[in-house]
C-alpha cells in the first residue's frame, strides 16, 4: 500500500509529459475506425493541402486586373483539378479499351510465332511440346469477347441488388469535390483554428515543428510530382520513338505511378512487353523498348529523384515501402496518398523526441 501513491504520481506524470502523444494515439485509433467514410475527406485533405499555395498566390495577387476573392481562386483551382481528372480519363479510358482490342486481335498470332519458334528448340532439348492450337484460342476469345455485353449486364444487375454499396460510392464520388471546395476555401482558417488550440507555453516549438514538417512534406511534394511529371513525358515520347503503339497510355501510367516505388514501372514495364511481344514479329524488335525502360529506371534513380526529391523524407527506402503497404491496407487509395506525409511528419517528431531524450534526466543519468 506504501507505494501506491508513488505509482500513481508515476502514472499521472507519465500522463502528463505524454499527454500529446496519447490524445495523438486515441485520435489515430478514431480515424482507423471510422476509415470507411474517411477516405473522401482525407483525399480531399491532401489535395487540398498541395493545392492551398495556388489558392493564397491567385487570392492575394497584387494585380487588381486578375486580382480573386477566397472564393473564386478555390473555385478556378477547383475547376482545373477537375478539369484535369476528367482530361485524364478520356486520354486513357479509350486507349487502354484499343489495347484490349489490340490483345484479343493478335494474341493468337504470337501463340502460333511461339510455336514455329520456340517448340522446335524445346522439343530437341527437352523433348516438351507445345499443344495449342491457335486457331481454338481465337474462338475462345472472340466468343468470350461477344459475350462481354452479358457480362456487363450481370454486373450492372448485381449492383442493382446492392444498391447501397453503389449509391455509397456515388455519394463518395460526389463528396469529394464538395469537400475539397470547402477545404481549399476554409483551410487558412482550419490551420489558425488548430494553432488556437494549442497551449501558449508550447506554442513555440509547435510552430517550429510545424514548419520543419510542411517543409518537408512541399518539397516532397513538389519534387515528387516534377519526378513523375518528367517521366510520363519520357516514357510517353521513348515508346513512341521505338514505335510501339498505346506509347502514351503505358508513359502516363508509368509516371503517374511512379509514387508508389516500383509499382508503376513494374506495370508499365510488363505491358509495354506483352504489347511489344504482341505488335512486333521478332525478339529482336522488343530489345528496343527494354532499353527505353532501362534507361528510365536509371534516369528516374540516378538523375531525377536525387535531383527533385533527394531525401527530403529522410527515411530509408524499405520504411517508405512499408508505409505505402500500411497505408493502402488501413486506409486504402487514400492510406496510399497520406502514407509518404505522414511518414514525414513521423520523422520529423521522431527526430525532436530522440533530441528530448539524448537531453533528459532518463538519458543523462
Amino acid at each position: 500500500m506504501a507505494n501506491q501513491p508513488k505509482n500513481k504520481t508515476l502514472t499521472s506524470q507519465f500522463i502528463s509529459e505524454n499527454r500529446w502523444l496519447i490524445l495523438a494515439l486515441i485520435f489515430a485509433f478514431i480515424v482507423y475506425l471510422l476509415s470507411p467514410i474517411l477516405t473522401p475527406f482525407l483525399i480531399a485533405a491532401v489535395l487540398a493541402y498541395i493545392c492551398d499555395p495556388l489558392v493564397d498566390r491567385l487570392s492575394l495577387n497584387d494585380n487588381q486586373k486578375f486580382r480573386f476573392g477566397r472564393t473564386a481562386a478555390t473555385v478556378v483551382v477547383l475547376s482545373g483539378i477537375l478539369s484535369a481528372i476528367v482530361l485524364l480519363f478520356l486520354i486513357l479510358v479509350p486507349l487502354l479499351q484499343k489495347q484490349s482490342l489490340l490483345i484479343v486481335e493478335r494474341l493468337p498470332h504470337l501463340i502460333e510465332g511461339l510455336r514455329n519458334n520456340v517448340e522446335p528448340w524445346l522439343q530437341s532439348k527437352f523433348g516438351i511440346s507445345l499443344n495449342i492450337d491457335a486457331s481454338q484460342i481465337q474462338n475462345i476469345i472472340t466468343k468470350n469477347w461477344k459475350t462481354t455485353g452479358d457480362i456487363l449486364a450481370e454486373v450492372l444487375t448485381t449492383a442493382g441488388n446492392k444498391g447501397l454499396a453503389l449509391i455509397g460510392l456515388l455519394a463518395n464520388l460526389l463528396l469529394l469535390p464538395v469537400v475539397l471546395f470547402y477545404l481549399l476555401r476554409d483551410w487558412d482558417k482550419l490551420v489558425q483554428g488548430v494553432g488556437n488550440l494549442v497551449p501558449r507555453d508550447w506554442i513555440g516549438q509547435v510552430r517550429s515543428i510545424a514548419r520543419e514538417v510542411d517543409k518537408v512534406v512541399a518539397e516532397f511534394l513538389r519534387g515528387q510530382l516534377s519526378v513523375m511529371a518528367a517521366l510520363c513525358v519520357f516514357y510517353s515520347l521513348g515508346l513512341w520513338l521505338v514505335g510501339l503503339e498505346m506509347a502514351l497510355s503505358i508513359g502516363l501510367i508509368a509516371g503517374l505511378l511512379s509514387f508508389v516505388p516500383y509499382l508503376g514501372f513494374a506495370l508499365a514495364f510488363i505491358m509495354a512487353v506483352v504489347l511489344a511481344l504482341l505488335q512486333f514479329t521478332s525478339l529482336g524488335q522488343v530489345v528496343p523498348v527494354l532499353i527505353v525502360f532501362g534507361v528510365g529506371q536509371l534516369l528516374e534513380s540516378f538523375v531525377l529523384t536525387p535531383m527533385l526529391v533527394g531525401d527530403r523524407i529522410g527515411l530509408h527506402p524499405v520504411i517508405v515501402i512499408l508505409a505505402l503497404l500500411a497505408g493502402g491496407q488501413l486506409f486504402g487509395f487514400a492510406g496510399v496518398l497520406l502514407a509518404l506525409p505522414v511518414s514525414a511528419a513521423i520523422a520529423v517528431a521522431l527526430h525532436h523526441t530522440k533530441n528530448s531524450y539524448f537531453n533528459s534526466d532518463a538519458y543523462l543519468k
